[in-house]
């Protein structure tokens, strides 16, 4: 039996991989859609006040789609570390190239999503700041979700009308630099923080709150180290700016140093929650994904 003082990590071999992904797809379109209000309050902070509470699900229906990045996004982490193992028994190691890896593929994925998304929650007081509207229509109850779906295709065509197959993909490498650097950095200092508050606590504890509490600790030591390229990447995508670079001039000139924090408070306390969500479902997944033989062996 395992010290119950000691996290042991869940790895790509010891899970049960039809458990795995039958309950991950329930567990991530349910994280997703706790947590999606506070990923359109960040934006909307970055770029312009907020609606409202009865804009908070704008442009969900789109970024549901994201499901099957954020199971690639999982199966390429558990797969990349496997892979790493073989050459480097280091957890950071493992977790930043995993991580990074992991962020590549899903932000491939997710980005043509994200664009058409953005565009949908700026739809309101903010406007003025996306070339593309939906037309102004009567949303009566009956209809609602139909108009959501015809908003979506409306933004998409206008789009592909504007800018072609590339529109999809603006922000692409301002993503990347976000996102990338964020997921390489999240889990090393998860796993950090996670041990850290093992030694700290004492053994009786179950290791989920523990997990639970280091989640928000790496996010927002990830979220203020790569909050400049999220500010940017906000900016990239929403406007329709087509260089990081000119950009990141361009609002260091207007702004100086400080609109690169634009956003990182509300980053920050969104960022809270959606880890420990983020976090207590995925080890949650993990364990009840364990195969048989090891289900004993894992303290919870």
């Amino acid at each position: 039996m395992q010290q119950k003082g000691a996290i042991q990590i869940i790895e790509w071999e010891d899970l049960d991989k039809r458990k795995f992904y039958s309950l991950g797809v329930f567990m991530t379109l349910t994280t997703r859609a706790t947590v999606y209000p506070a990923s359109l309050i960040r934006t909307r902070l970055q770029i312009v006040r907020v609606e409202g509470v009865r804009g908070l699900y704008r442009g969900f229906m789109v970024n549901t789609f994201t499901l099957i990045s954020g199971q690639a996004y999982i199966t390429t982490y558990e797969l990349v570390r496997k892979y790493v193992s073989q050459y480097s028994p280091s957890n950071t190691v493992k977790s930043v190239v995993a991580g990074g890896a992991a962020s590549l593929v899903a932000q491939t994925i997710t980005v043509p999503i994200d664009v058409v998304s953005q565009h949908l929650m700026m739809q309101g007081q903010g406007e003025h700041l996306t070339r593309f509207k939906a037309k102004p229509k009567m949303m009566l109850a009956a209809t609602k979700r139909r108009l959501t779906f015809g908003q979506t295709r409306e933004i998409t065509v206008q789009i592909f009308a504007a800018d072609g197959f590339r529109g999809f993909y603006r922000g692409y490498v301002a993503s990347l630099l976000t996102y990338i650097p964020n997921s390489a950095l999240w889990w090393p200092f998860y796993h950090f923080y996670a041990e850290q508050l093992s030694l700290l606590a004492p053994s009786e504890c179950p290791h989920l709150i523990l997990q639970a509490l280091a989640g928000p600790m790496a996010a927002a030591t990830a979220s203020t180290i790569t909050n400049p390229m999220d500010v940017v990447r906000a900016r990239v995508q929403v406007e329709g700016r087509s260089s990081v670079i000119e950009t990141f001039k361009q609002l260091l000139a207007e702004e100086g140093i400080w609109g690169m924090t634009k956003g990182l408070s509300a980053r920050i306390i969104s960022s809270t929650p959606t880890s420990v969500l983020i976090v207590v479902g995925y080890e949650t997944l993990k364990r009840l994904s364990l195969r048989a033989e090891l289900i004993e062996s894992r303290h919870w």
